[in-house]
């Protein structure tokens, strides 16, 4: 392991199957594991990426989380933003679910269908890794170079609340209209948009909306405690910084906001140092 984000070992093995015969140069380790059978496609091309924050993530976590990983390791680590190390927490050996699936290639259990719920028959939310312990469940967003996810409907101006005429072949927004999707369950999103709108809330942090309430539902069904973090590069944080502030801020939840935290990715990679 190396401190270098950018640094990619010579260390390979041979994969099986087609789907993992093109991994390896962006992988350092575990290239034959199962789950490069079944991620979705759009996962493993973005590990085609010199930059990938796909392969930045397996590389760091895969090494570390032999199978697991404690908790008090991860807290332990100062981060860029949030909570120091809460008192008398509890350890936890979290199992990594990287894009919803273990190293088996095991779906995460339930995750199908809180997807189904929040997303309906749209995209699903892909969160980049999921930790699974005992007592807790943490999603987490990793970045390396790029921003939040935005709105994608609202980019194309395609947005049914603001660009679409109204009409019956017009659906609402699910993420302001379905109980389970609303947004506004667990944040402040201000007004609902309308046609003469600004860019709304709602695009700004989509991402992390759709991600949050995800985990809620999820943490809720798995009768675990909800924690969502995102790891990053110490260099990018000033660019996330701004956007992630207003994000937190709008957190209805008081104890969800202090399981809300923001790690360098280099603090991670040292942990496998000790």
């Amino acid at each position: 392991m190396t401190d270098d984000l950018n640094g990619i070992s010579s260390k390979r093995g041979s994969g099986h199957g087609d789907r993992r015969r093109w991994l390896p140069k962006q992988v350092i380790s575990g290239e034959n594991e199962r789950i490069f059978s079944v991620l979705p496609e759009s996962v493993l091309t973005n590990f085609l990426n010199p930059t990938s924050e796909n392969a930045l993530l397996w590389n760091v976590i895969y090494p570390l989380a032999q199978p697991t990983i404690s908790l008090m390791d991860l807290l332990n680590i100062r981060p860029l933003w949030g909570n120091p190390n809460e008192e008398n927490k509890a350890d936890d050996a979290l199992t990594p679910y990287y894009w919803g699936y273990d190293v088996e290639g095991v779906r995460l259990d339930k995750l199908g269908d809180v997807l189904l719920m929040i997303d309906g028959s749209g995209p699903k939310t892909e969160v980049d890794l999921y930790f699974l312990g005992e007592r807790n469940l943490i999603l987490v967003e990793s970045k390396r170079k790029s921003g939040f996810g935005r709105c994608s409907r609202f980019t194309k101006r395609r947005c049914p609340e603001m660009h679409l005429p109204a009409g019956d072949d017009r659906l609402p927004c699910r993420y302001w209209e379905i109980e389970k999707s609303c947004f506004t369950s667990h944040l402040t999103m201000g007004p609902r948009p309308k046609p003469d709108s600004e860019s709304p809330t709602c695009n700004r942090h989509y991402q992390l909306a759709r991600t949050l309430t995800i985990g809620r539902e999820l943490a809720d069904l798995l009768e675990r405690e909800f924690h969502l973090w995102v790891f990053a590069p110490r260099s990018h944080w000033s660019k996330l910084e701004k956007d992630w502030l207003d994000f937190t801020e709008r957190v209805k939840d008081d104890s969800l906001w202090r399981r809300l935290r923001v790690i360098a990715w280099e603090d991670i990679q040292k942990i496998a140092g000790r």
